[in-house]
């Protein structure tokens, strides 16, 4: 068995042609290939990494918007409170102020009522003093009759009161 180095030769040359032939028809255009799909790939983790980036930064406004909407509802909350508070006090002054006008005119009518009762009175009795006066002069009597007139003109005077 030897070495044949004419059909070793052939081999050789059909190997390398081999091998050009499959550098120039098939591993370039799969070396392309892959490499465009090694592009698409890194431009879609790019885009990824922007829409998670995006996401991060809409994430954080969104939850900053959501703050401040927040504390602007606990502002308006306080503000209400506070306007609340505000008209609960003045309409307690209100309150005061018509209580105690009230309470004046009351006092005012009943001291009124009060001077014109002591007057009503006193007139009546000064009519009852005139009158039981006039029936002493118009007759002398003995004190037993003094006393029983003094009686008829304070019962007269009480019904009269009683009336009025």
């Amino acid at each position: 068995m030897g070495l044949n180095v004419p059909a070793l030769i052939s081999y050789l040359i059909n190997y390398i042609v081999l091998l050009v032939l499959l550098g120039v028809l098939a591993y370039r255009p799969l070396l392309n290939a892959l490499d465009s799909r090694v592009d698409s790939i890194r431009e879609s983790l790019a885009a990824a990494d922007r829409a998670r980036d995006e996401a991060a930064t809409s994430r954080s406004a969104i939850e900053e918007e959501l703050n401040e909407a927040r504390r602007e509802g606990q502002r308006l909350l306080d503000q209400a409170r506070e306007a609340a508070e505000r008209f609960r006090e003045e309409e307690m002054g209100r309150a005061r102020q018509a209580a105690e006008e009230f309470s004046e005119r009351a006092r005012a009518d009943i001291g009124r009522e009060r001077d014109a009762a002591i007057s009503e009175v006193r007139a009546a009795f000064g009519d009852l003093a005139i009158s039981a006066a006039e029936r002493i002069i118009r007759r002398s009597v003995d004190r037993q009759a003094h006393q029983e007139l003094i009686d008829q003109v304070l019962a007269e005077g009480e019904q009269a009161l009683r009336r009025n």
